[in-house]
């Protein structure tokens, strides 16, 4: 499976972005998709994550209420709305496939190119 990042861009706190994760190859096998962020200097960490044949959830506490993710299964995407967006969203921002629902980054391979969020404050 590749996955590829996009959406990235700058914004204003307070405003709203949507970033896409496009899998290909073979799709039949994930069972999940992850965000994660790196942001300049620091460890990169776990945002959101949603179970491929169940839309299950899960996200980080720093970002629940302001990000959504979603899927669209039949054109292997899966989409991260981050709303409300604070400075500190500023990173750049991975999709990952996940062997399990989990925020632990060991759980997750093939990770794609990352897109660069910049919030301004």
């Amino acid at each position: 499976v590749q996955l590829q990042a996009s959406g990235g861009g700058s914004v204003q706190a307070g405003g709203s972005l949507r970033l896409s994760c496009a899998a290909s190859g073979f799709t039949w096998d994930i069972y999940g998709i992850g965000w994660f962020r790196q942001a300049p200097g620091k460890e990169r960490e776990f945002v959101a994550a949603i179970r491929w044949s169940r839309a299950s959830t899960i996200y980080s506490d720093s970002v629940k209420g302001r990000f959504a993710i979603s899927k669209d299964s039949a054109e292997n995407m899966v989409y991260l709305q981050m709303n409300s967006l604070k400075p500190e969203d500023t990173a750049v921002y991975y999709c990952a496939k996940a062997n399990s629902l989990s925020a632990v980054e060991r759980e997750y391979n093939n990770w794609g190119q990352g897109t660069l969020v910049t919030v301004s404050s």
